[in-house]
């Protein structure tokens, strides 16, 4: 495809978008602020790596394919497996989704983990370069086309640049120096607030190894918390802004009382802290319809929180950079002409299902967003009927989990056969 490909941002999305162009350009250059170890540490670029993390099943699926062996690697240093039916409870509007042994396996690992595995592999490439502490300053074009970025006062030459910077989201401002407008936006703000903590993991101490409580207007505190590597629990307890998980030991406990469910109060009360709290604001889910922007320079793409920053309540964020990741490769198959829109005409298509599927619940929460459109209020009335059934039909369970996972789209929890039996449930 060319010479050369730029990425900035050197985090999952950055990672997989870099594996994937290193069978197409000759080299690949990963630029990124921090520095980037390969140990699994947490890095200042990455706030959230505090918080509760895990794979959804299409995610670490897309992966591993991406990257061949990350899976086998990940597990290797203490990542755990887990059956997301059978292992995790889910509560859904204070409703448990009844357990039953499926095929639909996630896996839970702390986020610098992740990093560190994809950022080992991805090392083994050789036509791939890392640059970390090294920012970029801006992008430079020609004809409408890019041809590189600026960094520390230089220019490099690029065919390609990925904006990758994540929630700081340089891409816009980049793209407005060189006169092109801002594309159109869509946002949602849930007002969300996180306060995660670590506790030893013991054998036998629970009969789970993930629970999710899900926040809504009756009872607006969530939670998500799972088995880690290290043999920890890592709880995240999800509040509003007008009522936070506190940061102080012994409070944050009490404050899992609220939860729906009593099993993840009863563990954390029994077991050995091992951090402090830790609190983290949610900015607001946004994304960027690229697609719809008026004019974009050839060779420009957006990947990861770039293009769409999600909720994280709903773990969805490394599985669409994954899906994005694997797009790209599909886009590249098909040669290099008008590969910017075609990518954004491709990437819109992929991120609505997540954004449908987080945004309706969000919307109930967001005092500043306009009524909410039809097919979320009826989408949302109708998961409410679908909760319900699901504490006692596995089948429908099954249905909604291969939606959260991304692996089946929200029309299909209407098939005759879910239909009928969320319907009866009633």
């Amino acid at each position: 495809m060319g010479t050369r490909a730029v990425i900035a941002g050197g985090s999952v999305a950055g990672l997989l978008t870099a594996k994937v162009l290193s069978g197409w350009y000759d080299e690949v250059v990963v630029l990124d602020r921090d520095e980037l170890p390969l140990d699994a540490v947490h890095r200042k670029g990455v706030p959230q790596s505090r918080h509760a993390h895990g794979l959804l099943a299409r995610g670490h699926q897309t992966i591993e394919r991406l990257v061949p062996g990350f899976r086998d690697e990940l597990i290797g240093r203490g990542a755990l497996e887990n059956d997301q039916h059978n292992d995790v409870l889910l509560y859904n509007e204070g409703r448990l989704l009844k357990r039953a042994p499926s095929n639909l396996t996630g896996l839970l690992a702390g986020r610098p983990l992740i990093e560190s595995v994809l950022r080992a592999k991805v090392a083994e490439v050789p036509n791939i370069i890392t640059r970390p502490g090294t920012a970029v300053d801006g992008l430079t074009a020609e004809s409408g086309r890019l041809t590189g970025v600026r960094i520390n006062g230089e220019r490099l030459d690029a065919n390609l640049v990925v904006d990758a910077t994540g929630r700081s989201n340089r891409g816009p401002t980049w793209l407005r120096e060189l006169g092109y407008d801002a594309a159109p936006v869509d946002e949602v703000r849930a007002g969300i607030v996180y306060t995660s903590r670590e506790y030893r993991r013991v054998q036998g101490d629970a009969d789970f190894l993930g629970v999710i409580s899900g926040h809504y207007p009756e009872n607006p505190v969530g939670c998500g918390a799972g088995a880690n590597d290290g043999d920890r629990w890592l709880v995240t307890l999800v509040g509003m802004e007008n009522n936070p998980p506190p940061a102080e030991p012994g409070v944050f406990e009490d404050f899992a009382a609220q939860l729906d469910g009593p099993e993840l109060h009863r563990l954390i009360t029994r077991a050995e802290p091992l951090t402090e709290p830790v609190r983290y604001r949610i900015g607001p889910s946004v994304r960027r319809r690229y697609e719809k922007a008026r004019r974009l320079p050839e060779g420009f793409i957006a990947a990861g929180d770039s293009l769409v920053c999600f909720n994280p309540a709903y773990g969805q964020g490394m599985t669409i950079a994954a899906l994005a990741a694997e797009h790209l490769a599909e886009v590249l198959e098909n040669g290099d002409a008008q590969l910017t829109r075609r990518y954004f005409s491709g990437m819109a298509k992929i991120v609505d299902t997540a954004w449908v599927m987080s945004t309706s619940n969000d919307r109930r929460f967001d005092t500043t967003a306009d009524k909410q459109p039809l097919a979320s209020r009826l989408l949302v009335r109708y998961l409410s009927r679908l909760n319900k059934a699901a504490t006692t039909d596995v089948v429908v369970g099954r249905a909604f989990l291969e939606v959260a996972n991304l692996l089946a789209a929200p029309p299909s929890l209407l098939k005759p056969t879910t239909l009928f039996r969320v319907l009866r449930s009633g």
